[in-house]
């Protein structure tokens, strides 16, 4: 038997860290350690399933913290507003730096996934005190933040500075920004229904610039009277149309989900029917010979005519000279080079997948096309560009071009001149992705392509069929929340429980890379600890799994939350860069 009290290591197991008493402390490592045995000693899922699990007790350490070290105390007015994240060592909120004025961040876009593990983590332990904080944060925002016209002071371009209590945009575009959030809509319809569908229809009704068309943007105004919203009419304009929008597949997921998320929760049916003839667009624009892509289903209108030589100007985030994947590679792939085409990285596949998987369950019989959509295009993928020998994707155009090793000509929206286009992993997020697809459909072609992910990931193999002779690696140091998801998705798909112990196995590992002085973090030479973080809820889920009921812990959508805008000394950066990568 090994014993691994390493895991308990700069943590504490009471509300008020660093206050237990020594000897109480070694006490409880030495019992909560014996949970840790190696692989050659594993415990059964029923005798893990204890009040001692550090990895339950481990969240319970976050939560606490959170409530505790991140509410707000800097306005004077007792807010029940929590701050983005603190840096574990001073214990100081994380700032927004711009033209050397410093802003608390509170963003609730930013905090969707902190609130799915709050309110879990009541679920499971029927302490409400989680579950009570995250409500308390939304209705703050329903009662006192809330626009005028519905929307929010939240996403990639609005942060509420918590000295003031005021939205701070002028970073950046200063508007409604989503790409890939999702928020946690059942909670805030719990706190409140019709300020939630104020919301979710001032959404489409910001981001939506025809209605004709489905002309949409990432960037939504404020301030914006209602129009006739569901009572548009819809031409249904052939793919890659030339808009004044940028039809982003990330951006158009997060409307998706709204629209489906509002017949859901108040059976407004004009909502999903708008939502799924959204989700159509980018399945007509797919390529009619292989079903790949798309990452956009419009062009955007060019304003300027490109420079014939040389680089193209503002290649990071203007569309004024139109399609930038025409301008830049045009020349080389006449026929087939626009942005909706551009399959360089396989980001499609895999949040926009998610939440249209995670629609399609909520919804059953009514949301079977965001399901049939969903798988036909995964099926694509994984046939024209997945090799699962090496386990990677290959960089292509829809129409099936194999772009591994081709040398930009020129410098512009997607690199500089000379860049080389290489084959990616299949990483984590894909499995999760293909699991979950596989979990709804039982599809044989699914299964093939989880297998072939599974082993390339170094975590076995899960049998040609389905939990068959399944040989897995418990050996393995992966510690990655999505690998987690996925192991949970394949073990409800299939009768066998290794699967489930396999994902024990990478909760321990979690546990054991990420959690310092009652945070998780990406690893203990980082100082600045994100209250969004995916690892918590992963270890939640994993929690509810193993009691037998997965159902008590909101499901994962997909979501993450970002900022984006102008750093002191950075540029134009993301929080990411900015705030989350600091290390000691």
């Amino acid at each position: 038997m090994i014993i691994n009290t390493s895991l308990l290591r700069n943590n504490t197991v009471t509300k008020h860290p660093g206050k237990l008493p020594g000897s109480g402390y070694i006490l409880y490592a030495l019992i909560t350690g014996i949970l840790f045995l190696n692989v050659s000693c594993k415990l059964s899922s029923d005798e893990s399933l204890t009040s001692a699990s550090p990895r339950l007790e481990a969240v319970k350490i976050f939560a606490d913290n959170v409530l505790e070290k991140g509410n707000d105390t800097w306005s004077g007015y007792d807010t029940p507003l929590l701050a983005d994240g603190i840096n574990i060592y001073t214990e100081k909120p994380v700032e927004w730096i711009y033209e050397e004025e410093k802003y608390i961040i509170h963003n609730l876009a930013n905090q969707q996934n902190l609130f799915r593990t709050l309110t879990g983590l009541s679920n499971i332990t029927g302490n409400n005190t989680y579950h009570t904080a995250a409500k308390n944060s939304i209705n703050y925002h329903f009662d006192n933040l809330q626009s005028d016209c519905g929307l929010l002071r939240w996403g990639g371009h609005q942060i509420i500075d918590l000295r003031t209590l005021e939205p701070v945009g002028h970073f950046d575009a200063d508007c409604h920004e989503f790409k890939n959030n999702f928020p946690f809509y059942k909670l805030m319809w719990e706190v409140d229904d019709k300020a939630t569908a104020k919301f979710l229809r001032a959404f489409w009704n910001a981001h939506i610039f025809d209605w004709s068309l489905l002309d949409m943007n990432r960037h939504g105004r404020y301030g914006l009277q209602m129009g006739n919203l569901w009572e548009n009419e819809f031409a249904r304009p052939d793919p890659f149309f030339e808009g004044r929008g940028l039809t982003f597949i990330n951006a158009g997921s997060d409307l998706i989900y709204a629209g489906a998320m509002l017949y859901f929760l108040n059976d407004e049916k004009q909502a999903l029917n708008w939502a799924k003839l959204l989700a159509k667009q980018y399945v007509r624009a797919r390529h009619p010979d292989t079903g790949l892509g798309v990452y956009q289903y419009s062009k955007p209108i060019r304003r300027e005519q490109p420079p014939e030589e040389g680089p193209l100007e503002g290649r990071l985030t203007w569309s004024t000279y139109g399609d930038r994947a025409e301008n830049q590679f045009g020349e080389d792939f006449p026929a087939t080079a626009r942005e909706g085409w551009a399959l360089f990285h396989g980001g499609i596949y895999t949040l926009p997948k998610l939440v249209q998987l995670e629609i399609s369950e909520h919804l059953g019989k009514e949301g079977r096309e965001f399901l049939e959509w969903s798988v036909d295009g995964m099926k694509a993928y994984a046939k024209h560009a997945y090799d699962p020998e090496n386990n990677h994707f290959k960089p292509m155009w829809a129409d099936g071009t194999d772009l591994t090793d081709y040398e930009f000509p020129r410098t512009g929206y997607y690199g500089e001149e000379g860049r080389v286009l290489k084959p990616f992993t299949a990483s984590e997020q894909y499995m999760f992705s293909f699991s979950r697809a596989y979990r709804l459909t039982g599809d044989e072609f699914l299964w093939e392509t989880v297998r072939s992910m599974f082993i390339g990931l170094q975590l076995g193999d899960p049998g040609v069929i389905p939990g068959k002779k399944a040989s897995l690696n418990f050996d393995t140091d992966n510690s990655d929340p999505y690998a987690l998801f996925a192991l949970l998705e394949i073990s409800r798909a299939v009768n066998n429980p290794v699967f489930l112990e396999l994902a024990e196995t990478i909760g321990n590992n979690i546990l054991e890379r990420s959690f310092y002085n009652g945070f998780f973090l990406p690893d203990d030479n980082h100082i600045n600890a994100n209250f969004n973080a995916l690892e918590p809820l992963a270890l939640l889920s994993l929690e509810a799994a193993i009691r037998g009921n997965p159902e008590l812990v909101p499901v994962y959508s997909g979501g993450r939350g970002y900022i984006h805008g102008r750093f002191d000394g950075m540029g134009r950066t993301y929080d990411t860069h900015a705030i989350w990568s600091k290390v000691k």
